[in-house]
């Protein structure tokens, strides 16, 4: 069994916490692990192979550093050029798993998952798996708790009978209304439709191209263009971009006539909003909070409360949602987290950088945060990790300055190598070609002073990059 991660997504409904360059799959949200982490190591316990791992090309290096942070060995991570949904992605991970002449099965799961209770998934997949041997194509719907008008619905048919637990699927239906999502739970018939599966890689491109030629011929093409980049699996951006873009659920699973249903009753949750962070959330307090960071509440009822860095005080209040980051805060009724994305998309409009960016922002070799900036200055604290090593790059507009906090740095500065420690510094003017390197065991710390008349990230020319960044 090879576990297929799809890991692209937004996740808009939960800003400010998930943003654009990173989204709620690569954050820690509910456990220490972020849900990236915690959807491989909820395989613990199972006959998994190494698992793929799809993501965009921007989020590559986030998902290769979570990798490593918890020494999981992948069985390749697989860039989408341009997003096409479910249905091209999964051919990609079906069409490279099968390269070798291998069929394996594959468990299709998403990165942004809660599942609480692991030995119930545990079983739920050995049924599948069952199915999946047999050549059916699975998916794992989960017995509903409540009459969500938030999720579509799967209705079980008759049972199958290789199996403790499972149907064929009657039908999909699309997210109803309360009065009928009532019917469907008080049916017993209906389960929410998770967006997990597995099958055959075979049986899914042979449904594929049954229902959906186009897309599985192009997704052929496409693979036949792989190439390694590093740790990163690559295909062709023009040739995929031609994909039509369509979920599984469209392209086969509601066509097909081998679709089968795997009730999972195990605490899931896809973490679609900041209301649902609260309902799952396993410690509340004696008035029915959720209280992350630091916090005083007075008088407050049944909401979320989340403080990254500073001190947040709620009084009165019932039933809302505050979230609080470096660069911004949200306060919402927690009956109306859904219109968060409205707010995500005028930032997306007015083009602001919280849209994309937190005021922290990762990068291969570390991270950089903003910590002070002015009309025609720029502060910010530089952590590079040991061993890492920045492009060597020039700028046009800005000179720099670095003041080492900890750590050692190594510093191209023109024409001369410096080997900088704490509380040393350098200067670099405009113009002039330079590289920072940490060539130490512990992780480099500095202060980088900008000024200039423009201080943007695209003022940056790079001649040699270890992370491929580099434009020809």
């Amino acid at each position: 069994m090879k576990p297929v991660i799809l890991a692209g997504g937004s996740g808009s409904r939960l800003w400010p916490k998930s943003r654009a360059a990173l989204p709620k799959q690569f954050l820690n949200l509910t456990s220490d692990l972020t849900m990236l982490q915690d959807t491989i190591h909820r395989l613990d316990g199972t006959k998994a192979d190494k698992p793929i791992v799809i993501c965009n090309d921007a989020h590559r290096f986030l998902v290769a550093e979570q990798l490593r942070q918890q020494d999981v060995d992948h069985g390749g991570i697989l860039l989408e050029p341009v997003g096409r949904n479910t249905a091209p992605a999964i051919a990609l991970a079906a069409l490279h798993a099968s390269l070798k002449g291998d069929d394996p099965t594959l468990l299709i799961l998403a990165a942004d998952h809660l599942i609480n209770d692991a030995p119930a998934f545990h079983q739920a997949i050995k049924h599948a798996e069952v199915l999946a041997e047999q050549g059916k194509l699975v998916t794992f719907g989960i017995v509903p708790d409540s009459a969500h008008t938030g999720y579509g619905y799967i209705q079980g048919g008759q049972q199958v009978a290789a199996v403790e637990v499972g149907f064929d699927v009657a039908s999909f239906v699309e997210k109803p209304d309360l009065a009928t999502a009532q019917s469907y739970v008080d049916s017993g018939e209906y389960y929410w439709n998770s967006g997990m599966f597995m099958f055959k890689a075979s049986r899914y491109l042979q449904e594929l191209e049954k229902y959906n030629p186009q897309m599985l011929e192009i997704c052929r093409k496409a693979i036949a263009t792989e190439a390694k980049d590093l740790e990163f699996v690559r295909v062709d951006a023009d040739i995929f971009a031609g994909c039509p873009d369509d979920s599984i659920d469209y392209a086969v699973m509601e066509k097909t006539d081998s679709a089968c249903v795997v009730p999972l009753d195990a605490g899931w949750s896809d973490v679609g909003s900041w209301s649902s962070l609260w309902e799952t959330a396993k410690e509340k307090d004696q008035n029915g909070n959720v209280v992350i960071g630091d916090a005083i509440l007075e008088g407050v009822n049944n909401s979320y409360v989340n403080a990254e860095q500073r001190l947040i005080s709620v009084v009165g209040l019932d039933d809302v949602v505050v979230v609080e980051t470096k660069d911004a805060v949200l306060v919402a009724n927690k009956d109306k987290v859904q219109d968060i994305k409205k707010v995500v998309n005028q930032l997306k409009a007015d083009k602001r950088p919280e849209f994309e960016f937190h005021r922290e922002v990762f990068r291969p070799w570390g991270s950089y945060d903003s910590i002070d900036n002015g009309e025609r200055f720029q502060v910010k604290r530089i952590t590079v990790k040991p061993g890492e090593k920045l492009s060597v790059q020039m700028h046009h507009h800005r000179a720099e300055h670095w003041i080492v906090v900890a750590g050692t740095a190594k510093v191209t500065n023109g024409d001369e190598t410096l080997l900088l420690s704490e509380n040393q510094s350098t200067y670099i003017p405009v113009g002039v070609i330079h590289a920072l390197e940490n060539p130490g065991k512990i992780p480099l710390e500095l202060i980088e002073v900008q000024s200039g008349t423009y201080l943007g990230e695209d003022d940056i020319v790079r001649f040699s990059d270890r992370y491929g960044r580099v434009e020809s």
